[in-house]
């Protein structure tokens, strides 16, 4: 059988494709800022984060409503818990130390947006994901949740009375305003409940707070938990029936100042200088234990008391304290550093200095817990 040698061969390959002209790189600079987030919100978590690094304008498309409600759910956040810094010379932005990565941010939360309309204000809390301004000027409150760019006014139950503290607390169903006012009649309570937008009175309260503006109070097991100045005890308002109780036994023995943090899941902390004559010579940390007396956790070591004591330099009402993230937060007005207890693992640290930061700062210095939450309703 004679084989067939005429048979041509044919190319089974693919044609080449067809090279595609580069995009023009200036096309981003022209997208509108909406279609930009709208775009880039679509890309995986993990990506994002590394093209932060390639643009300074992408480093704050991660606070964007439209990155967030892509990433993020009611429950779960993909962002980092920070710690923002508040000082006169910032001028009302805020450097961001994030606590996850270890390391301070090279962008800064403004308020400048929600106080378009809020142009002054004597004090400023926060909570969770919210924040709290006061204007005692226009005898109003403002809440905003700058993620989600929503805020609301709240008017002071009335327009003669004083506000001489300011308590904001965010609950799994809103936030809760305590607030003390003094007017020409006499002392009382006010209750703002974000569930039932109003204000609620309790006349003659009778503990004495001070004059720690610094310190708010914490909540803890359906209660307000307060420590009052010399002679020391914890007192409590209770948010149900409005009224106050002392519902722990006594403190340690020698205190020379008294501060209190909850963990929001069922533990209550005090933190206080131990020594004799009203000055510290220790610095110790207690927990409440579920026989109502306090049980000794831990003692700040040596070398960081001394560092600590000598930057409060006996002026205790400089001193004030908050839970962030497993974080017990030590802070005082007059210096631009946070000593913090990390209670998982029982150890004493020294958050370092923000780098934009002058050298040569006087006391403002103002610190405050930020876990971003966009679901959170003002």
């Amino acid at each position: 059988m004679k084989k067939n040698t005429d048979m041509k061969s044919y190319s089974c390959s693919p044609a080449a494709p067809r090279s595609s002209p580069p995009m023009d790189p200036k096309i981003w600079s022209k997208l509108p800022p909406e279609i930009l987030e709208y775009v880039l919100s679509f890309l995986p978590l993990k990506t994002f984060l590394n093209l932060r690094s390639t643009c300074k304008g992408f480093w704050s498309l991660i606070f964007s409503p439209s990155f967030i409600s892509k990433h993020a759910s009611p429950t779960s956040s993909p962002f980092s818990s920070f710690l923002l810094l508040s000082h006169p010379q910032f001028h009302r932005h805020f450097p961001l130390y994030d606590c996850t990565l270890g390391t301070w941010r090279n962008i800064s939360l403004s308020l400048s947006d929600s106080l378009h309309s809020f142009p002054s204000f004597s004090n400023l809390v926060s909570s969770g994901g919210l924040f709290c301004l006061s204007d005692s000027t226009s005898c109003s409150l403002l809440v905003c949740n700058l993620l989600a760019k929503s805020s609301r006014k709240i008017q002071y139950p009335s327009f003669s009375l004083h506000l001489e503290h300011l308590t904001f607390v965010t609950t799994p169903t809103g936030y809760i305003i305590f607030a003390l006012c003094s007017g020409s009649a006499s002392n009382c309570a006010f209750v703002y409940d974000s569930n039932v937008p109003t204000w609620k009175r309790f006349n003659g309260f009778g503990p004495v707070l001070g004059g720690n503006h610094h310190q708010q109070g914490v909540l803890f097991d359906g209660g307000l938990y307060f420590a009052t100045p010399e002679p020391f005890s914890v007192v409590m308002f209770d948010l149900g029936s409005g009224k106050w109780e002392r519902p722990v036994g006594g403190l340690p023995s020698q205190l020379t100042f008294v501060r209190l943090v909850s963990d929001g899941e069922g533990k209550l902390y005090l933190v206080g200088g131990v020594g004799n004559n009203g000055i510290s010579r220790s610095i110790k940390l207690w927990e409440l234990g579920g026989d109502g007396n306090w049980v000794e956790v831990q003692s700040l070591p040596d070398l960081m008391c001394r560092k600590f004591l000598c930057v409060c330099y006996h002026n205790y009402e400089h001193v004030y304290c908050f839970w962030h993230e497993g974080m017990i937060c030590i802070c005082c007005y007059t210096w631009p550093e946070i000593l913090y207890y990390l209670v998982s693992r029982r150890t004493w640290h020294w958050l370092p200095r923000c780098p934009s930061l002058p050298l040569k700062c006087s006391c403002g210095f103002k610190w405050f817990s930020f876990v971003p939450n966009l679901y959170a309703s003002v």
